[in-house]
């Protein structure tokens, strides 16, 4: 049976226990009434198999905490017989009109919604009803724009049962690797590049590195390591600004110190002859590994293949743990090119009514041809364009 959809009690309000069937709406509006759903909400993604590390509540509530403005979140969850069983983590921006937009917006690689998948094709709608009326984004000109959904994203569910208009649009490229050993990641590449990259990881054996993964205890120290070597190893080279605020430390510090003692992330170094020489952060799902950010002494570069140890250190926990996809995340870059990975590009799902999708998608695809235009004719202003806007506000590129 399909749950019937009651008012929404007051913000921040604790819900009490409806009949069996029957679904509850809330729209949590301040973070610590969002922290109180902590157990509730990761128990949610751990039954939402499109859920990414993205989704998990230590990095959005931590994310919130760091980047938020106070007045603008918008969590919109529901329930079913007490049950915590779909939820939209979404936060406010009221120019150049009201729009919600996923929380973690410019950090996070992918964003989502949580439907439980015990009842997803049924609670879809639900859901969808109560974006409506809790964000009452029946409003002409509000809208929801849900970026960087996966394929099969769980958000993909809401458009089939939405009232009002639906727009898919292209948004991030990704690239990823089967979660397999080194030894078979490198059958896929030419005959001689796999001889050259086997001669590097020799050479890296024989170096005799060492890496260890960290416990929780030891993550707020190994943040701090990580974002100094990587400060080091892009200075001069164009680093992200934000990596180099301190927010962006404190944000990775309360996130992934929960991610790791909950099995959502792994800390791991390397160290040469005792010598830290380089760290990375890597998240998970049940499914996936993804590499989010990695630091690395400049002085190493030059005497060992450095993305080698990296990717094969992270493609053996992957294998090892049973996850069948290393994420590399956005962008293309060269040193991703080298092993030869899938593509994947994210979508933009805008939903709302019919006025305020219109312009809203028209915007977007005017401004992704202008960018285009400028990229072909002068790249030096696309370039100068996105460095004022990391400056400006939080977001990453994709030197990690």
């Amino acid at each position: 049976m399909t749950p019937r959809l009651l008012a929404e009690p007051d913000a921040g309000a604790a819900s009490a226990a409806p009949a069996a069937g029957v679904s509850t709406i809330q729209v949590v509006r301040d973070a610590e009434a969002f922290d109180a759903l902590a157990a509730d909400w990761d128990d949610l993604v751990d039954r939402c198999s499109a859920a990414t590390p993205f989704q998990s509540h230590a990095w959005l509530s931590s994310w919130w905490r760091g980047y938020g403005r106070p007045g603008r979140l918008r969590v919109v969850t529901v329930r079913q017989d007490g049950r915590l069983v779909a939820a939209a983590p979404l936060m406010l921006r009221r120019l150049p009109t009201a729009r919600y937009v996923g929380i973690g917006a410019g950090l996070s690689d992918f964003l989502d919604v949580l439907l439980d998948d015990s009842a997803a094709e049924q609670l879809a709608p639900v859901l969808a009803r109560a974006l409506v009326k809790g964000l009452r984004l029946n409003r002409p000109w509000a809208v929801l724009d849900l970026r960087e959904l996966r394929a099969g994203g769980a958000a993909h569910r809401l458009a089939g049962h939405w009232p009002g208009a639906a727009r898919l649009l292209p948004d991030s490229l990704c690239q990823y690797l089967p979660g397999v050993p080194m030894d078979e990641v490198l059958g896929r590449l030419p005959g001689r590049t796999a001889q050259r990259n086997r001669a590097k990881l020799r050479k890296l054996e024989a170096a005799g590195v060492e890496s260890r993964e960290l416990p929780a205890e030891e993550v707020p120290r190994a943040v701090g390591e990580l974002l100094a070597l990587h400060e080091r190893q892009w200075r001069g080279r164009g680093v992200t600004p934000e990596h180099l605020r301190p927010r962006f430390s404190a944000h990775l510090t309360r996130a992934v110190t929960g991610m790791v003692a909950a099995d959502r992330a792994v800390v791991r170094q390397y160290r040469l002859d005792g010598e830290l020489i380089a760290c990375d952060l890597t998240l998970q799902s049940p499914d996936l590994s993804a590499l989010y950010v990695y630091g690395v002494h400049p002085e190493i570069r030059d005497r060992l293949d450095v993305a080698g140890m990296l990717f094969r250190e992270c493609l053996a926990h992957a294998n090892r743990t049973g996850r069948g996809e290393v994420s590399l995340l956005r962008g293309d870059e060269p040193y991703k090119q080298r092993w030869r990975p899938e593509q994947a590009r994210s979508e933009r799902l805008l939903l709302g009514a019919a006025p305020g999708v219109a312009v809203l998608a028209g915007a977007v695809r005017l401004r992704a041809a202008g960018v285009a235009a400028l990229r072909e004719r002068m790249p030096w202003l696309v370039d100068a364009r996105r460095r004022l806007r990391e400056l400006l506000q939080p977001g990453v590129s994709a030197e990690r």
